[in-house]
């Protein structure tokens, strides 16, 4: 049997929502599978990765292939590479303690990357927010002052017609 570590579809129309399992080839894609190793949103910014990475692990040691998407998805949380670095201590090129070493290295690398991405994105949120809200300030003061003429000819008329009475 031929297992694939894959993408599962959920969410409604135009907002997609996955399950990240490890499944039969040959089942379907929504089908049924053999263990749910995460869950992937792309709809938030960044996109939001829950994954069991030593669950995964342990699916491309007993010999799963991930698709293209979701190598990517393993990439990027570090279960690729936990799984390369197990091959090298299994090979003796490594102990288990140096793996652990590097692997915790490289995720709090990958983390603080990820927070700099999201604290990018927090900013230019907030200046997006006071630009808008400055433009909306321009216009309000402009309407205002077209609006004062207005409201200054209205009172002269009013008083030119009560003087004419």
């Amino acid at each position: 049997m031929s297992v694939k570590i894959r993408l599962q579809r959920h969410g409604k129309k135009g907002k997609p929502f996955y399950w990240i399992v490890a499944a039969d080839a040959r089942s379907k894609r929504d089908g049924k599978y053999l263990d749910k190793l995460g869950v992937y949103n792309p709809n938030t910014n960044p996109a939001t990765i829950e994954l069991d990475i030593n669950g995964a692990v342990q699916w491309l040691q007993n010999g799963a292939q991930p698709t293209d998407t979701a190598r990517a998805i393993l990439s990027y949380k570090g279960a690729m590479l936990k799984n390369h670095l197990a091959g090298g201590v299994r090979k003796g090129a490594l102990t288990e303690e140096e793996a652990e070493q590097k692997f915790n290295a490289w995720v709090e690398e990958k983390a603080s990357k990820v927070q700099a991405k999201e604290d990018g994105l927090a900013k230019a949120d907030a200046e997006a927010k006071a630009k808008a809200f400055e433009a909306e300030k321009a216009v309000n003061e402009a309407r205002v002052a077209a609006a004062e003429p207005e409201v200054e000819e209205a009172a002269e008329e009013t008083t030119a017609s009560n003087e004419e009475e």
